[in-house]
């Protein structure tokens, strides 16, 4: 089992969290209110540690669960201290009003983050295209990701299948942006055809 580390004390950062728990992966869990931190890791159990904002990440992999506005400051401010991790970067890239994206065309949320982390860390997009309240419920869910670096992408990938999840390699961070274009389509579909937010997309393999 791998050393994670979760940077975010929020609803998707808690599932994430007590999945890999239960799968019997070590977790750390950093946020800037120390105390939620502190309050997140005793209720997760199974020896889930409260790590430091800022400073280097125990884990591997670091799964970067703040919304997108702050993702790129918050890697920014920990500088160095992310050279050599693999980081994934969960977030979604939305408007207010979940009719589209606020990245500029040609780029995405991810690779934004990637610019800004040193050269030996790794972006990996991954689990934006599920709903955190429906990753909680335990469900064999299919996780869509992509990346540029194949050794990143593979244990994100091993990670993913050990919390019960079918892992998706969907290609190069460059298509990240297309995942991130899945938010606005799952809002859609929940609050029209599906009309209820406990909905998950899938792959239908035949045979």
């Amino acid at each position: 089992m791998s050393s994670i580390s979760i940077i975010g004390l929020g609803n998707m950062a808690g599932a994430l969290a007590a999945r890999a728990v239960a799968s019997g992966h070590a977790v750390e869990i950093i946020g800037r209110d120390q105390a939620k931190a502190k309050e997140l890791a005793a209720t997760l159990g199974g020896g889930a540690t409260v790590g430091t904002f800022g400073a280097v990440p125990v884990g591997d992999i670091v799964v970067l669960a703040v919304p997108y506005a702050s993702a790129v400051p918050v890697v920014a401010q920990y500088g160095d201290a992310l050279a050599g991790k693999f980081i994934i970067d969960i977030s979604n890239t939305f408007n207010a009003d979940a009719t589209g994206l606020v990245i500029p065309e040609g780029t995405s949320g991810a690779q934004e983050i990637a610019k800004a982390v040193p050269a030996s860390a790794h972006v990996v997009k991954a689990f934006n295209t599920v709903f955190g309240h429906v990753l909680a419920q335990g469900r064999p869910l299919d996780v869509f990701f992509a990346g540029d670096d194949a050794r990143a992408k593979a244990d994100v990938s091993a990670f993913i299948e050990s919390l019960g999840l079918r892992p998706f390699d969907v290609g190069g961070l460059a298509m990240a942006r297309w995942l991130e274009g899945v938010g606005p389509l799952l809002m859609g579909l929940a609050r029209n055809g599906a009309g209820t937010f406990d909905i998950a997309l899938g792959v239908d393999l035949p045979g």
